[in-house]
This record gives C-alpha cells, structure tokens and sequence, in this order.
C-alpha cells in the first residue's frame, strides 16, 4: 500500500534540504549554478530521483553532474538526518529537460510570429469577398411600402385579435366594479 501524499511530502522535504545542503555545505569548485527543479519519490519510500538544472554551456553541465554525483554520500545522510524516516532513499540526479523544452517553445512561438506576419503581410492590400460590410440591410424602396416584416400602417387602427374593448365604467368581461371591490 503506498501513501502518495506521504511520498509526495517527502519528495518535496528531499527537494528543499538537497538544494539547502548544496548551497551551505558543498564546496566542490565543480559544481556550477545548479537549480533543483524537482524530487520524485517510489511509493515505497526507498528511491528518490532529483532532478536539476545548471546554467552554463555542456561542459558546465558535465562536471556539475561529477560534484552532484561526488556529493551524493552527503547529500543522502543530510536527507536523513533530516528527514527523520526509517529508511533513508538512495539519491539519483537526473539533469531536467526543462531548457531543452523551453527552447523548443520559444522557436515554435517564434515560426508562428513569421507566420502570422506572413499572413499579415498577404492580407493588408486584399478586400473583403462580399464588400467592406458583409451584411444585407433593405432596399430604400421596401421601407416605404412597410415590407420588411413591419405592422401594416392600417393594423395600428384595429384593436389586437382576442382582445375586448373595455368601457369607461367597466372591464373586458363586461361586469361593473366599483372602487370598494
């Protein structure tokens, strides 16, 4: 039985004290700018998978995962001493494929801007198909002949169908109330 909001706390607790325990206590000169992106942790609480990132080019890249894996005896038994679990997990640096990912959006949202410019610069001489306003409005002549789904001039004089005409004393059904009803 695995408890994900347990392993899910611990993978955060394992996050936070890597990346204190790199910033206070590891002096290699190999380790560049890292970042801890993420920890994952196995359901059964024996394994963890750090993932981070480092600023700078391959070679950077390279021997900060030299320093993280020298440092990994460290990094572990600060990870217990803090954690307080019975079983300490075993550590595994993982680089994040986080830049390489960002990269790739930032060229497909940059292929998307030359195309939208593409496609404005094709369409600033072009005219609409149907005319500058697409919609159909009534001919001049149909208003005056009243045409256009309006009441005939006629019809305002009838009275509506099913309505009664009331008198000045009474109401539609013909009875006569007085002000005290």
């Amino acid at each position: 039985m695995t408890d994900t909001a347990r392993a899910r706390k611990l993978a955060d607790r394992i996050r936070v004290v890597v990346a204190e325990t790199l910033q206070r206590r590891i002096k290699d000169p190999r380790l560049g700018y890292v970042t801890i992106t993420d920890a994952r942790v196995t359901g059964d609480l024996r394994e963890a998978t750090v993932f981070y990132t480092v600023y700078g080019d391959e070679q950077e890249r390279e021997a900060s995962a030299a320093a993280l894996e020298s440092a990994k005896g460290v990094l572990r038994s600060e990870v217990g001493r803090q954690t307080g679990v019975r079983y300490t997990p075993t550590l595994a640096f993982i680089p994040d494929a986080l830049p390489e990912n960002a990269k790739t959006i930032d060229d497909l949202l940059a292929r998307a801007k030359a195309s939208d410019e593409q496609v404005r610069e094709a369409s600033s001489g072009a005219e609409y198909a149907a005319g500058a306003d697409p919609y159909r409005k009534p001919a001049e002549d149909d208003e005056e002949d009243g045409a256009d789904g309006d009441v005939p001039a006629d019809a305002a004089d009838r009275p509506a169908a099913g309505s009664a005409e009331v008198s000045a004393g009474g109401s539609a059904d013909g009875s006569a109330r007085g002000k005290d009803d």
